[in-house]
This record gives structure tokens, C-alpha cells and sequence, in this order.
């Protein structure tokens, strides 16, 4: 019984059994599937009492805008929240499972879970899978040893920054932190400074687009969740009445076209 079952184990290793299936079909003219660019602008900067995330809400399927108002700053555990570009359905699901296991951590600990457990259990996910899971994500929050910023990239790196961006509104977001961050900002002048960054993904990068977003989390275990902080694209009312009067448009010519009409019967189909 015990050899029957070892016998359906599969080969421990990589399998590259549909390498030649796969290259006989491309050669065939099939057309493999291509990447579909996700868009978004994420920042998240350090001030002097705790950090600030930033997010738009933009949210695209290809040249699609598929929502206007998503919410892309994910809630881990009551010090940190993680913003998260890339694929919507990756980002939220891999947050969800490492907020539960925050809350695992937490419960049988009784303590507060460090920044770093965070980054730690999301830079293995990661890289396990090799950067298949497309989740770009900046992670912030505070704990004993103080606010900190870390961006996590899908194939696994982590770079520990002061401030950072992430998303294809990055460029933009990282020039104004390049131009205007210093150390020990105040409160309000952290929340300008990334709503000004979201503001230049918003209107610099096709991707990323609608709202700006911001999370506030502060030294005294306060959060701030501040939802449509800014709505940077107002829609627009009509001011202009579009009821034209009969011969606004002036006609230069008229033809007369002639139309064969045919009718078309539906033949019921026998059934035995």
C-alpha cells in the first residue's frame, strides 16, 4: 500500500514536461498572452512623529480605468498599514494573509509586532514565487524602535528608506521628495509634501488617476485613515445647452439612396 502511494508523488524539482508543447505552439502561430501594465502611484515618507502613507485611487485593466475609487493603503495590524501596486487581486489577497498572521503573532506574543516581522513575512512570500505575484508594496508603520518606511519589491528585495515611491507614477512621485523631503517635517507639512507626490503620479502618469489618499500613523498609537483626502479630478458640469435649433448646421448637398429590402423566414428545426 505504502509503495501504491509513493508512486503517485510527483518528482520533487521543476518539471519542464510542456517546454517542447509550448514551443511547437508558438511556432504553429499561437499567440502567447501578454503582460497587461497595471498603473499606480504609492508613497510613504517618515516625519517627525511618526510616518505618512500616500495612494491614488485609480484603478486600470489595460486602457480600461475599471474603477475611480479604490482603496490601495491595505490595514496589516493596528501600527502599520501597507500601500500596494501592481495587480489588485495580489496585492489585496497577500495582505489580507500577512494581517492575519500579524493578528496570530499578536494574540499569542501580547506584544506589539514589530515593523520588521511585517517585512520580513512578505519579502519570503515573495520570493518564493520568483516575482510571479505582482505586488509592489510600501510598508510603514511604528513600533518600539521608531517609524520606519520600507518598500518591497515582487521579486523580494526590500530597501529601508526615509522616504519612497513605488508604482509607474514613481518618477514623478520620488522627484518631488528628491526636491522638497528634509528631516523632522511636521504633520501637515508630510501630508503636502505626499499629497503633492500622489498629485504628480496623478497627473503625469496615464496609470494612476482620481483621489489622492493618506494614512497617517503617529509615535502616540494614533491612525489617521484619511480617505479621498484630496479629490484632485473633479468631474466637470455641463455649462453649455446642446439642443440645436432645426438649420444650425448648414446642408451643402442631399442624396437620395436606393435600398433593396429583403425578408428574412425562420424555419422552425424539426426535433425527433
Amino acid at each position: 500500500m505504502q509503495a501504491e502511494l509513493a508512486r503517485d508523488i510527483p518528482p520533487a524539482g521543476f518539471n519542464f514536461d510542456n517546454c517542447k508543447r509550448n514551443e511547437a505552439l508558438i511556432k504553429g502561430g499561437f499567440l502567447a498572452p501578454k503582460t497587461v501594465k497595471t498603473g499606480t502611484t504609492i508613497a510613504g515618507i517618515i516625519f517627525k512623529d511618526g510616518v505618512i502613507l500616500g495612494a491614488d485611487t485609480r484603478a486600470t485593466e489595460g486602457p480600461i480605468v475599471s474603477d475611480k475609487n479604490c482603496s490601495k493603503i491595505h490595514y496589516l495590524a493596528p501600527n502599520m498599514y501597507c500601500c500596494g501596486a501592481g495587480t489588485a487581486a495580489d496585492t489585496e489577497m497577500t495582505t489580507d494573509l500577512v494581517s492575519s498572521q500579524l493578528a496570530l503573532h499578536l494574540l499569542n506574543t501580547g506584544r506589539q509586532v514589530p515593523v520588521v516581522a511585517a517585512t520580513t513575512i512578505l519579502k519570503q512570500k515573495l520570493f518564493r514565487y520568483q516575482g510571479h505575484i505582482s505586488a509592489a508594496l510600501v510598508l510603514g508603520g511604528v513600533d518600539k524602535n521608531g517609524p520606519s518606511i520600507y518598500s518591497i519589491h515582487p521579486h523580494g528585495s526590500v530597501d529601508k528608506l526615509p522616504y519612497t515611491s513605488m508604482g509607474s507614477g514613481s518618477l514623478a512621485a520620488m522627484a518631488v521628495f528628491e526636491s522638497r523631503y528634509k528631516p523632522d517635517m511636521t504633520e501637515e507639512e508630510g501630508k503636502k509634501l505626499v499629497r503633492d507626490a500622489i498629485a504628480g503620479g496623478v497627473f503625469n502618469d496615464l496609470g494612476s488617476g482620481s483621489n489622492i489618499d493618506l494614512c497617517v500613523i503617529r509615535k502616540d498609537k494614533t491612525v489617521d485613515y484619511l480617505r479621498n483626502y484630496e479629490i484632485a479630478n473633479k468631474k466637470g458640469e455641463r455649462t453649455l445647452n446642446y439642443a440645436f435649433k432645426t438649420g444650425t448646421t448648414i446642408v451643402t448637398d442631399m442624396k437620395t439612396l436606393n435600398l433593396d429590402i429583403t425578408t428574412e423566414t425562420v424555419v422552425p428545426m424539426e426535433v425527433a
